[in-house]
């Protein structure tokens, strides 16, 4: 395997703090792992990764997370960048991530409503409702705006009487 690659699967495999069932490649965060030769001293790895929405608290903890997988992996030296544009979008979750999501619990979201370089288009009609990650129905309810992190809302399946949580499109 080469150190590029090798690199990138390290960044790659790091686990969002949040949903760490996914990792930040599954999320869609890691935008580019960037390697380096520098000589005698070692290798130099820049990673970027973009936050799920501005001011991200996970943020921090990604970063030192990628920054000691990197070092122990034996790369000399590591940087972590962060890219807020474009700005992150659910549509970056994989399809991975989709499956690990609804594997836990937890509903992946429906795709991001549309933007044309601007900001999140205003819309007076309520998001489509979650499908149940445990029966699969569609008849479901939010039941409140946010759940642990502000990126999820609550929900409760009308046909199984599960509750759920949710990736709200961003």
């Amino acid at each position: 395997m080469t150190e590029q690659k090798n690199a990138y699967q390290v960044a790659a495999s790091t686990p969002d703090p949040e949903l760490p069932t996914l990792t930040i490649e599954d999320l869609g965060i890691l935008r580019d792992v960037h390697y380096s030769p520098t000589g005698e001293d070692g290798t130099q790895v820049t990673v970027t990764i973009t936050p799920t929405y501005s001011g991200c608290p996970a943020m921090l903890e990604i970063t030192a997370d990628i920054h000691s997988r990197l070092t122990r992996a034996g790369f000399a030296h590591v940087t972590v960048n962060t890219q807020l544009a474009p700005p992150w979008t659910t549509d970056w979750i994989t399809e991975a991530g989709h499956r690990k999501l609804a594997g836990n619990g937890i509903a992946p979201p429906t795709p991001a409503p549309r933007r044309s370089g601007g900001p999140i288009p205003l819309t007076l009609t309520a998001p489509p409702p979650a499908p149940c990650p445990r029966c699969g129905s569609a008849d479901t309810r939010r039941t409140a705006e946010f759940s642990a992190t502000a990126c999820k809302s609550l929900h409760r399946c009308n046909a199984c009487g599960e509750p759920f949580e949710g990736v709200k499109a961003l």
